[in-house]
């Protein structure tokens, strides 16, 4: 689950884990992925189903970086990395 996010993470030189939850009172299953350079402060949460026939559905995606007080919501995992793209690989001016 999320191969490309996990590729793009390598890529810049983040560091991931990754654990799966069960709730025991919602049909969905929940994936979190805790990323960062140093520490692992950041996290993207993925609330995913099974179909019928045993794929994997993905319901919703919540990214929270560093010091973020509300989560930004994703349907999709390209959506999420153009976000991701955009505020992870910043410039630092040069000075």
């Amino acid at each position: 689950m999320l191969k490309r996010t996990k590729q793009f993470l390598r890529s810049i030189h983040y560091d991931y884990d990754k654990t799966y939850i069960r709730p025991l009172m919602v049909p969905d299953s929940v994936y979190v992925l805790k990323f960062g350079k140093e520490h692992r402060n950041n996290r993207v949460v993925v609330k995913y189903s099974h179909t019928w026939t045993g794929h994997i559905k993905i319901n919703e995606i919540a990214v929270r970086l560093h010091k973020q007080k509300r989560p930004r919501i994703f349907k999709n995992e390209t959506e999420m990395l153009k976000y991701l793209n955009k505020h992870l690989t910043k410039k630092t001016p040069e000075l």
